[in-house]
């Protein structure tokens, strides 16, 4: 099979769909691989690097035109449409819930999608997991960074000093990004809270903590409680593969103190904040009704090598899977690949970003047998 991995082109993303490591195992297992020139320079990952280890160095169009599986990290922009050719197949994060223009197009071009994000195993989202225990960890130092009164923030020093109360962080949702958020947020020094509607998921949170965070089953009145002393709120809700549900409104916003910081995480798939939109790297707070927003799209794309490596760790097997056996063996013989089918031949195969459009569903095993 022909591997094609393209070059990111979102604001400030540095992140590479394959490793020359990855390439090795690619080209060992009998595929040809074409890299888009200069993918992964940014991160130290030269086209020689990629050229040693047995890819070939393209530009943008003879990759695409080559191309039977592309990899990539992010969700395919606008611009780059017109490259992709009916019959291919997207190895990718789709966020297709929160992109009906995305989710058109590789309907109408009968592109075979699989997402990251909807790959399940069990009850854990591998491909997910990573770039949620980056973003939970990155959550906090950015949160720090733009509490500073020279961003425009409170000025509160998340961890306080001894003497001088810490700061306050609360974080909705107790999942992968939750936690990671939490622990950074306690090595800090910080005042933690974590909501969830997860009674269990609060239980074990209070034990690997050592009862350290203050936990609250996630209504709306111990949210809004909650609200009046944060100073920094990370929203880190996942329903996987559909929009995030918003847990805080417009209207809340007056129960915050002024030049706190909301942090949402879930912007990918739409945001869990009323208030929320997408922000960029180049400018990624804004201020709404006396509130600083940050709601980076592609949080881990700073911290591009990192990400790349871990990223790239849990992807592998599976692209490998489905150059191997191809798209159709490959998503019936696993059934976390199979959940992960978001599109196929003109066909959504995945049920949330159906209720999110109402486009026609269709299961994925139906739509690929």
């Amino acid at each position: 099979m022909n591997i094609a991995c393209a070059k990111e082109i979102k604001t400030h993303e540095y992140r590479v769909g394959l490793t020359p490591s990855n390439v090795k195992e690619y080209v060992g297992n009998g595929h040809k691989v074409f890299i888009e020139e200069g993918a992964g320079e940014a991160i130290g990952f030269l086209d020689e690097h990629y050229e040693k280890n047995g890819a070939k160095i393209v530009d943008k169009k003879e990759l695409f035109d080559k191309a039977e599986l592309i990899i990539k990290v992010k969700e395919p922009l606008e611009e780059e449409y017109e490259y992709f050719k009916e019959g291919q197949i997207l190895y990718t994060y789709l966020h297709l819930a929160a992109d009906e223009r995305l989710t058109k197009m590789l309907l109408s071009k009968k592109i075979s999608s699989i997402a990251y994000e909807t790959i399940r195993l069990g009850n854990s989202l591998p491909c997910l997991a990573p770039m949620s225990m980056i973003a939970g960890r990155l959550s906090v130092f950015e949160a720090a960074k733009y509490s500073q009164k020279t961003y425009g923030g409170s000025g509160v020093l998340l961890s306080g000093i001894p003497g001088v109360q810490k700061g306050k962080v609360v974080i909705v949702g107790g999942g992968v990004v939750g936690i990671n958020a939490a622990q950074i947020a306690l090595g800090a020094g910080a005042e933690v809270s974590i909501l969830d509607i997860n009674t269990q998921r609060l239980a074990y949170i209070d034990q690997i903590f050592n009862m350290r965070v203050h936990t609250y089953y996630s209504s709306k009145a111990n949210l809004l409680n909650l609200l009046e002393d944060a100073d920094v709120v990370i929203g880190a809700v996942l329903i996987p593969g559909a929009k995030a549900p918003k847990v805080i409104n417009k209207e809340d916003l007056v129960h915050m103190k002024k030049a706190s910081i909301l942090v949402d995480v879930a912007i990918d798939q739409g945001g869990c904040f009323g208030t929320s939109r997408a922000t960029t790297h180049d400018e990624p707070i804004y201020e709404l009704d006396g509130i600083l927003h940050y709601c980076v799209a592609n949080m881990p794309g700073c911290v591009a090598k990192t990400s790349t490596i871990a990223l790239t760790d849990t992807t592998l097997a599976y692209g490998l899977k489905i150059a191997n056996r191809g798209f159709k063996e490959a998503s019936l013989s696993d059934e976390a690949l199979l959940q992960g089918v978001n599109t196929h031949k003109g066909l959504l195969t995945y049920e949330a970003v159906s209720k999110a459009f109402n486009i026609p569903y269709t299961e994925a095993s139906k739509a690929l047998a």
